[in-house]
């Protein structure tokens, strides 16, 4: 089960981080009040998964989870470039993650 918490905890990470941008700087009370749910959201699966999983694994993953989909997301959504440095480097951090899973 934690890892499932673990999994949405970095989900609704990058619902925060991509919120932040919709925010423009908490001038806008939707995306603000949405950004900052999903926060505590994420930081409360965040603790449930600590219960059980150690506590570098769990973290490397949930911000691991949180790079990549932000970074896809700034892709897709916002025209962030999408070189092919930057999808290698994407990789590299899934695979990562991937490995982190295998050896926890």
């Amino acid at each position: 089960m934690a890892w499932i918490y673990l999994f949405f905890a970095g989900i609704f990470e990058i619902g925060w981080a991509i919120g932040l941008k919709y925010t423009v700087g908490f001038t806008r009370l939707m995306p603000t009040l949405l950004t900052v749910a999903s926060m505590i959201v994420s930081l409360g699966l965040l603790g449930l998964a600590l219960k059980t999983l150690p506590v570098g694994t769990a973290y490397a993953i949930w911000t691991g989870i949180g790079t990549v989909g932000t970074a896809l997301l700034g892709i897709w959504l916002l025209g962030e470039p999408a070189t092919a440095a930057r999808l290698a480097c994407i990789a590299l951090i899934v695979s990562g993650i991937v490995g982190l899973k295998l050896v926890a």
